[in-house]
């Protein structure tokens, strides 16, 4: 049985499709999550709103935690790393991770960053030895896990080869962490053009959602044949 991190981080409540003002990318997730279960109905979800509820940002006493080998940790370190304990067994229970994640002045949400740096964890999600020969970080995640990043931007041309793509910061955001800890199939989807509310707007809205589908097609046709494997 396939399982699913659904994860939303827009600010906004709602969606742009049942409430004004509502989130494009909370339209996106949940039409990911509508047309994944109408073919894979058995499918485990999780679900995790960091817009509604983000967690807490790493401290001081966060990296000391979680520095300190696992034997060696004082009560107050595991208090600490509780949150962030939680986050981690949600992902590496997850085959699928789906993200929606708006463009908050060219990156991702705080809340959303949040969550990363919770998540990239030494000793849970990549490994660090200072004494291994070459590179002394390498990615704990080995399974075949795909994660899919559903986005809106205000302005247009952020697409890879567009004409301010250069400002994009969501997607390498969030793929490159996930990229290091060892999830390497990265999916992606975006309204662009919301600050216009014209029918580009609507054209953009269009074009994600038909995307939308498609890699809910791509994605079930990969972990049927991961799994068959």
């Amino acid at each position: 049985m396939t399982r699913i991190l659904h994860i939303d981080s827009s600010s906004r409540p709602g969606r742009s499709d049942q409430k004004q003002h509502g989130s494009h990318t909370r339209r996106l997730t949940a039409q990911f999550m509508q047309n994944w279960l109408a073919k894979r109905p058995d499918t485990e979800i999780i679900y995790r709103d960091v817009g509604a509820n983000p967690p807490q940002p790493t401290t001081g006493d966060w990296v000391h935690a979680a520095f300190t080998p696992p034997d060696d940790r004082e009560d107050w370190m595991h208090a600490a790393l509780r949150e962030s304990d939680q986050l981690v067994d949600e992902l590496l229970s997850a085959d699928i991770i789906v993200a929606g994640v708006p463009m908050y002045n060219f990156g991702m949400p705080a809340q959303m960053k949040a969550w990363v740096d919770n998540i990239v964890r030494v000793g849970r999600t990549f490994g660090f030895d200072r004494s291994r020969d070459g590179v002394p970080y390498w990615p704990m995640i080995t399974d075949n896990k795909s994660i899919v990043v559903l986005s809106s931007r205000g302005d247009y041309g952020y697409d890879k080869g567009g004409r301010i793509d250069h400002m994009n910061f969501v997607e390498g955001g969030v793929f490159t962490p996930l990229q290091y800890i060892g999830i390497t199939d990265q999916f992606g989807a975006a309204i662009e053009y919301d600050e216009f509310a014209d029918d580009r707007t609507q054209t953009s809205i269009k074009q994600a959602e038909d995307k939308v589908i498609e890699l809910v097609d791509q994605l079930i046709a990969k972990h049927d044949a991961s799994k068959a494997a």
